[in-house]
């Protein structure tokens, strides 16, 4: 594969397509596109009742961009159930590259000062392209993708991208999308504006909640150079 910069990686998002490495060890990357993709309705999200008590009991700080580099190494790190990755030295670099041009965001939870779940995706205009989760205890991630549908919705998203449907994601609400569909749904959406950072509700369980349940405004908008 040719060189690929931060640039090209985003009209690749633009496209339709995205990189993965076959392991963390292999440094060579190979495009992807889906004849099937898997995204979350922004105004489907399952939030099962456990879920939504650890949100009330605001068992995690929340927390936005305070420590990617570490959120893209937890996502990256090999589990007990999880023996390998995708996740490769040029990825974490690439990815690093676009958080700094602020085309890149993570979504963290912290508990007594250790970062314990998160995420991380890509946005362009209207459409944020989630790429990958982590937890080191229980519900850290389903906690922070329900903190991200919020602030999507709040800040006048309309699409969140999930890659692949697993039995995880299905169970919080992702669906499959074919291509074209997904093509004539995600493509218009590139070029309209929308704020990843208007939401400040992150400490209001209930805000969180009602946000992330469906859109309820347009939003604030604001432009971007990743539009």
């Amino acid at each position: 594969m040719s060189t690929i910069t931060p640039q090209i990686l985003l009209r690749a998002y633009a496209a339709g397509i995205f990189p993965m490495a076959e392991s963390a060890e292999d440094n060579a990357l190979y495009w992807v596109e889906p004849e099937e993709r898997g995204v979350i309705p922004l105004d489907g999200l399952k939030i099962s009742q456990s879920l939504r008590k650890s949100v009330r009991r605001k068992r995690f700080e929340i927390r936005i961009d305070h420590d990617f580099q570490a959120v893209i190494a937890g996502c990256a790190a090999k589990t007990a159930e999880r023996s390998s990755t995708w996740i490769n030295s040029r990825i974490k670099s690439l990815y690093s590259q676009l958080h700094r041009m602020g085309c890149c965001h993570s979504v963290e939870c912290w508990q007594g000062g250790q970062l314990v779940g998160g995420l991380y995706g890509v946005r362009i205009g209207a459409v944020f392209f989630g790429e990958s989760m982590f937890s080191r205890v229980a519900d850290a991630s389903k906690v922070a993708l329900v903190h991200l549908v919020a602030r999507l919705n709040f800040g006048g998203f309309k699409l969140l991208d999930a890659q692949f449907v697993n039995p995880h994601l299905e169970r919080l609400g992702a669906i499959k999308m074919q291509k074209l569909e997904y093509h004539r749904v995600m493509e218009p959406l590139l070029g309209q504006e929308a704020d990843f950072f208007a939401f400040d509700g992150d400490d209001d369980p209930e805000t969180v909640l009602a946000w992330a349940a469906g859109p309820q405004s347009a939003g604030t908008s604001s432009s971007s150079s990743c539009a």
